[in-house]
């Protein structure tokens, strides 16, 4: 995980939630396949995991899943992850179809790969 930038997210639907300080609240959950950028994540957000309006998890994209209970994501961002960039398709297709799944109907996915994110379509979930 690097810097990003929030500028990224301008335009962009959001959860629906306001708080009177910000007006439109983003919930962010990051993930990671290593425990390293967790650790370094925890770090440089702690007042954001603090304020309940970011959490992070320490799993790969090809393995990731919605938690019980846990709402679909109307966003992904997907930052430097190795299994989207082409070199290893095996991997990009088990995580596309576990974004896929943690999709909510009509939500979208971006890549990094310049400016503006680069985004891929999704398939229509019934």
């Amino acid at each position: 995980m690097g810097p990003f930038s929030a500028s990224k997210l301008s335009g962009l639907p959001h959860s629906g939630r306001t708080d009177a300080s910000s007006g439109s609240l983003w919930l962010i959950l990051a993930i990671d396949r290593s425990a390293k950028a967790i650790s370094q994540a925890k770090a440089a957000s702690a007042q954001e995991i603090a304020s309940g309006r970011m959490s992070v998890r320490h799993v790969a994209a090809e393995h990731f899943a919605l938690e019980p209970g846990e709402a679909p994501f109307d966003i992904v961002f997907a930052v430097r992850v190795g299994a989207l960039d082409g070199r290893h398709p095996e991997a990009g297709r088990r995580a596309l179809d576990r974004i896929a799944a943690a999709l909510a109907p009509g939500g979208r996915l971006f890549i990094d790969g310049g400016e503006p994110l680069r985004e891929i379509p999704m398939p229509t979930r019934h």
